[in-house]
């Protein structure tokens, strides 16, 4: 069953705990699709008015910040064995060379590693744990913490919500391709964020890239 048939099946107070559920898990440090679920659950909402669009972003976004702040919390905690514990049971989301990318991410950017990591996968997983365990300022994270969190979250239920609304519309007047142009249209203000966030993230070259220009010693 796919997320959205499984979401239609469930009262509208168990998707706002399982909103917020998902998202603050993934906040934490546990890889799990937290964007999938808010996508399908905000376009869920443009299309039955049993679900609340402001109480789900609402709960998105509490959940997000709380589940960033535990993260911390837990990264503060237990350091950098912490990391090394989660590279062994989630090697593809713990590696070495995610790690590094992350770090890199935050030495050169700071509390905006947090705030615009929101809205890439890999950096909305670390971004609670790897800022306490880098020791940032907690007033600094909690600033990018609740701003971006506000952002993503409420955004993205804001601009889904608004875009299957219109889609609705525009699909009984002008057929499947009234659903596309608003989906495009709609999701264009979110991904200049994501853009700009990809190029924060890749900003600095990996450096077992650097070290391989390096002749070996004879």
């Amino acid at each position: 069953m796919h997320v959205q048939e499984w979401l239609e099946a469930v009262p509208a107070v168990s998707i706002y705990a399982l909103v917020g559920l998902v998202i603050g898990l993934e906040s934490l440090g546990i890889p799990l699709p937290g964007e999938i679920i808010l996508v399908s659950s905000a376009l869920l909402a443009s299309q039955h008015g049993d679900i609340d669009p402001l109480i789900l972003g609402t709960c998105a976004t509490a959940g997000a910040v709380i589940g960033d702040s535990i993260g911390y919390a837990i990264g503060r905690r237990g350091g950098r064995p912490l990391l090394a514990w989660l590279g062994g049971k989630f090697p593809r989301h713990f590696g070495e060379a995610h790690i590094a990318t992350a770090e890199r991410s935050f030495e050169k950017w700071g509390m905006w590693a947090v705030f615009f990591g929101r809205f890439i996968a890999l950096l909305r997983i670390f971004a609670g744990p790897l800022a306490g365990v880098l020791r940032m300022p907690y007033w600094k994270f909690f600033i990018a913490n609740v701003l971006g969190g506000i952002l993503w979250a409420g955004g993205t239920t804001a601009v889904i919500y608004y875009v299957g609304v219109v889609a609705e519309s525009w699909l009984k007047r002008f057929s499947w391709l009234g659903l596309v142009a608003a989906v495009l249209i709609g999701l264009t203000s979110m991904l200049v964020l994501k853009r700009k966030a990809g190029k924060m993230q890749g900003a600095e070259p990996e450096p077992a890239l650097e070290a391989e220009k390096v002749p070996a010693a004879e």
